[in-house]
């Protein structure tokens, strides 16, 4: 049985388009608690997690939006999440992905206390590998994995806490990568397993290689999984759809190999934008895929009804 700490954080700052400050309100609707509470966990909803007084904070890049809002959540998701982790298995309800620039840095201070290493797994059509400086788009929901690399060109943002080393890092089903940061990853030794990889060796080998590193390193593994690593048939509700994601079967077979690594240590769940949504679909979809991240077989799910 796991202690599982459920955290809202309903962040919109991080991209334009509005609607994934609902997120945590659709996961707890879709029922997350009594799926967990059915697996025979414990759950423990610490309800949204409220920032602070945003700072008085400016940057040079005139296309970054929300800064100091972001600095404020970043601050107020490092300490809950670190928190959580030392009493629990923290999943974090967005929110946009923005959300994991204090997620990470939160599991990372953790990770740091246990005198382990720290592994992230971006489960994501993007490679979210832009600095505050680079973006061009000014939204800071495609930042965090450059952030938990410790890249510079991120002032004002406070100093990433023990950064995570790049292979460290897993992208698991990226498929949309701006020319920057194509040339970033090139020189950052991060595993990038994008849908060609993924098509042409399957989901089990590449995932499981990633797994049995931070097993030899007795490694703690935070989970990012964002709405957009689904294809958006089956995934409607995000703002950011990329055509040729995961299939529902393919999604629940990373779910599952996670669960039976037993590595994982805490989970994001992020860009769920239920203004997007076709009757919570998407939702119970992400709901479903805790399940399976927490211990249900495929052949324990239930029958739907649409």
């Amino acid at each position: 049985m796991t202690h599982c700490i459920l955290l809202g954080a309903p962040i919109d700052e991080g991209q334009r388009r509005p609607g994934c400050l609902m997120g945590p309100a659709a996961y707890r609707v879709a029922g997350l608690a009594q799926t967990l509470t059915a697996l025979s966990h414990q759950v423990e909803d610490r309800g949204d997690v409220q920032p602070g007084p945003a700072p008085d904070a400016t940057c040079a890049n005139p296309a970054v939006h929300h800064l100091p809002q972001m600095i404020a959540w970043t601050e107020a998701l490092r300490d809950a999440t670190a928190q959580a982790l030392q009493d629990g298995f923290p999943i974090i309800m967005g929110g946009d992905h923005a959300l994991a620039l204090g997620t990470v840095a939160g599991a990372a201070i953790h990770a740091q206390r246990q005198d382990r290493p720290l592994f992230v797994i971006w489960l994501d059509a993007h490679s979210d590998i832009h600095t505050v400086e680079t973006t061009t788009s000014g939204n800071l929901h495609g930042t965090p994995i450059a952030y938990a690399l410790g890249l510079p060109g991120f002032d004002p943002f406070p100093r990433f806490p023990h950064p995570v080393p790049g292979q460290n890092i897993c992208m698991f089903g990226i498929r949309s990568v701006d020319p920057a940061e194509h040339a970033a990853l090139l020189a950052i030794d991060i595993t990038v397993n994008d849908m060609r990889v993924l098509d042409e060796q399957g989901i089990v080998a590449p995932l499981r290689a990633f797994l049995n590193r931070v097993r030899a390193a007795n490694g703690m593994l935070h989970v990012s999984l964002d709405v957009d690593f689904l294809d958006p048939s089956i995934a409607p509700a995000v703002g950011t759809t990329v055509p040729g994601g995961a299939t529902f079967r393919e999604a629940h077979l990373v779910m599952e190999l996670l669960h039976e690594s037993g590595l994982v240590t805490s989970l994001d769940l992020v860009e769920l934008n239920s203004f997007l949504d076709e009757r919570g679909r998407t939702a119970k979809l992400m709901v479903d895929l805790v399940g399976s991240l927490m211990g249900r077989k495929v052949f324990d799910r239930p029958t739907r009804s649409f």
